[in-house]
């Protein structure tokens, strides 16, 4: 079927000409004001309305003046000399201000014979939603920079670090030392003896601390997310991707610290590009042709027995020797005895606020106990411990009766701990257990607790324990352990 075309004006130019004048009009007689200059910023055309506004009885007085002798703080001059528009603005007048829109007029070629301004609204309560809507936008988002901001400041300080014998004393001593110098830091303990503690505490202290301190636990992440977790990826770098892409950790630690939790567990392809980072400072996100320079310093901490995992082939010799030039050894809780009653009230005294608001002691017999045990997991264990007392006590005086069946448990079946002398007796009849074996069998019973305080639910069991999902998983399996 054909289209008729007999009833369109006879040139398109007739039909633009009629839009242009309609759209004006219609500005025009919606708008609080509108007003016209030439070249030279003076008024050709101002509407009745606008004129009285500022004083001009006939629209005819304000004609031939200059733009800002009729409106006061007019901007026009600047829109006619820039030939650029002032879409949305406001208009301060001694009345109530006009929110207003500045369009530049152009001629064929292109050059600025004049401009046109309307006043849309004369009470900003016409914007009011807006201007609300944006408030709340830009408060949203000042609140979650600082909250951003402080998830990535130091928790902690060498006070947290509690104790007071000579081997809690020489930790904090070469910790102090390494906050004052930018080499890397490379933090050697078992797991819960206060190694990402002591990296807070470096970073808090050195010259860095106003910068992000950004911490990436490596065992708790999958190895194929790792690189992107590290570097970061353009958009559709890979299927899945963000579409606006993402950051990776070292661009958000730049001019801070990037702590690498459980850096033994890294798989060894990204280990050369971490080491290559560590050279050169530099680093390509994932499916990008972008080179980002970060000001980094490392401070990697881990559990497991590197010179070991080097001579297995399991971790590259070149980045150990890379980490390895301030290394601190964080002492087992067995090593500082001494430091236990102090650890024990300052534990006592964070969950006396959390749990029950009371005020709880130990027995001197408690004490006894607590000191007399070799606390395999540690600090973590002992506040795990004393956490479990202070729950199922009925007294704020804990006593070596409240504790005992929550040192050493066995599924459920506490382990009663013997005397000093007994236990020295025994222990020279007994058959010799590896340190590797205790270890594993203490890590399998405080997993298998965790997990039955949480009815078997492995998130709020990793959650509770401070341990990644992956990793718990890993180690269920590991062990065998039923969920």
């Amino acid at each position: 079927m054909m289209n008729d075309w007999s009833g369109l004006p006879a040139t398109y130019s007739d039909v633009l000409r009629r839009a242009m004048d309609s759209l004006f009009r219609t500005f025009e007689n919606f708008s609080e004001g509108t007003f016209i200059v030439d070249a030279d910023a003076r008024v050709v055309w101002i509407n009745k309305r606008y004129a009285a506004r500022f004083g001009f009885a006939d629209p005819q007085q304000a004609i031939g003046r200059d733009c800002e002798a009729v409106i006061p703080n007019s901007l026009m001059r600047e829109v006619v000399m820039t030939g650029k528009p002032i879409l949305l603005d406001v208009l301060e007048t001694d009345r109530e201000p006009l929110v207003v829109t500045r369009l530049p007029l152009k001629d064929d070629a292109g050059k600025v014979v004049g401009a046109v301004g309307f006043a849309l609204f004369d009470e900003m309560k016409a914007l009011t939603p807006l201007f609300s809507h944006y408030s709340r936008v830009q408060e949203e988002l000042i609140a979650t920079r600082q909250s951003l901001a402080q998830a990535r400041r130091a928790k902690y300080t060498f006070a947290s670090f509690v104790g007071t014998s000579a081997a809690s004393l020489e930790v904090k001593r070469q910790a102090r030392r390494a906050a004052h110098v930018d080499s890397p830091v490379l933090l050697l303990g078992e797991t819960g003896t206060g190694k990402e503690l002591l990296a807070h505490a470096i970073h808090g202290a050195s010259a860095r601390a106003t910068k992000p301190l950004v911490t990436v636990n490596v065992a708790a992440i999958p190895d194929t997310l790792l690189e992107v977790e590290f570097f970061g990826a353009a958009a559709g770098a890979y299927t899945g991707a963000d579409r606006k892409g993402r950051v990776g950790k070292f661009e958000l630690a730049d001019g801070g610290t990037l702590f690498l939790d459980e850096i033994g567990d890294m798989p060894l392809p990204l280990q050369g590009k971490l080491l290559r980072v560590l050279q050169d400072r530099e680093f390509e996100p994932l499916g990008s042709n972008r080179i980002v320079r970060a000001d980094v310093r490392i401070m990697a901490a881990t559990s497991a027995d590197l010179p070991a995992l080097v001579a297995q082939g399991r971790f590259r010799p070149d980045l150990f020797y890379r980490l390895n030039v301030l290394t601190i050894h964080a002492p087992p809780l067995r090593e500082r005895q001494t430091d236990i009653e102090a650890l024990a009230y300052t534990i006592l005294e964070d969950l006396s606020t959390q749990v029950r608001g009371g005020h709880f002691e130990l027995q001197d017999d408690a004490l006894r106990l607590l000191c007399s045990y070799g606390w395999p997991g540690n600090v973590r264990e002992l506040r795990n411990t004393l956490e479990r007392a202070v729950m199922l006590s009925d007294s704020e005086r804990i006593d070596a009766r409240a504790l005992a069946p929550f040192i050493g448990t066995v599924r459920g079946q506490s382990v009663p701990a013997a005397p000093a002398a007994t236990s020295a007796a025994a222990s020279r009849d007994a058959q010799p257990q590896q340190w590797a074996d205790a270890m594993a069998a203490f890590e399998k019973r405080f997993l298998d607790d965790a997990l039955r305080a949480c009815d078997g639910r492995v998130t709020e069991a990793a959650a509770r324990i401070g341990m990644g999902r992956a990793t718990l998983y890993k180690k269920i399996a590991a062990y065998g352990i039923d969920v």
